[in-house]
């Protein structure tokens, strides 16, 4: 087995291997953060004592806030029962159930989606389109990465399925990386041609709310808020049966087709 196949099939994530990420394709921010602190410690020593306590103050915000959504990663990616898929013992999920598990370019929970659900038939699309989807963090990614074996590239707006023939579709911090309000609901749309009458889709995702800012300051506006999400899924005819809060920074939406009981 090639050493990118090792990799591909790892079933258990390793210690630290979340955050460990998150500075591996977030490097420039770090980079960013680290130059502004040195340029604002520098300038600082042609302003007077009271400009002086206001510089150290920002500095102080600076690694403040770096170290805090550091830390906050750490639980969600690391400690959390986010990739431990633990959750999903309150879902009902048969072992006839077909899955399809949709990623924007960086996959990692095929392989523990296979290992937890091992009779169940499993399709991979990767929907990630360089063109749209500009996060150089997702790059170096799938750089990093291999896709997981016999991965298929796709179009948010066109899914190779026919009608009716999906039982539970995953999406895993990745429909936020649809940036644009409509292309995402064309591609909700799309997932909901696709799923059976009974079937579900599960949505993980952090939302554009107070325990994300408070975590990830700024960063926060990357992600999408709750009232867009329901409109997203009001637009495609999907209805929200259920809501797991894995951590305060992370919620997963339950979905099925509207007018179908849970």
């Amino acid at each position: 087995m090639e050493k990118g196949e090792d990799r591909t099939m790892e079933t258990v994530r390793r210690p630290f291997q979340g955050i460990t990420n998150i500075v591996r394709f977030n490097w420039h921010f770090y980079i960013l953060s680290l130059c502004l602190i040195i340029s604002i410690l520098w300038l600082n020593s042609y302003f007077d004592n009271a400009f002086q306590a206001y510089a150290y103050i920002l500095c102080f915000l600076i690694v403040f806030t770096t170290v805090t959504s550091l830390l906050v990663s750490y639980i969600v990616y690391d400690v959390s029962h986010l990739y431990k898929l633990t959750w999903l013992d309150t879902v009902p999920i048969l072992k006839t159930d077909t899955f399809v598990n949709i990623n924007a370019g960086f996959d990692e929970t095929s392989v523990l989606i296979k290992a937890k659900y091992p009779d169940n038939p499993l399709i991979v699309y990767d929907s990630y389109d360089p063109q749209k989807h500009t996060e150089v963090s997702i790059e170096r990614a799938r750089a990093a990465y291999p896709p997981y074996p016999n991965t298929q590239v796709i179009t948010t707006t066109k899914i190779p399925l026919s009608e009716n023939c999906i039982d539970v579709i995953f999406l895993t911090l990745a429909a936020h990386e649809i940036r644009d309000a409509q292309e995402r609901a064309a591609f909700f749309k799309e997932l909901n041609r696709i799923l059976k009458t009974n079937g579900q889709i599960i949505v993980t995702e952090h939302l554009r709310d107070l325990p994300n800012f408070l975590a990830y300051n700024i960063g926060f506006f990357h992600f999408i808020s709750l009232k867009s999400w329901h409109k997203t899924f009001d637009d495609a005819a999907l209805t929200i049966t259920n809501t797991i809060k894995i951590t305060p920074f992370i919620s997963t939406f339950i979905l099925k087709k509207n007018g179908i009981a849970s």
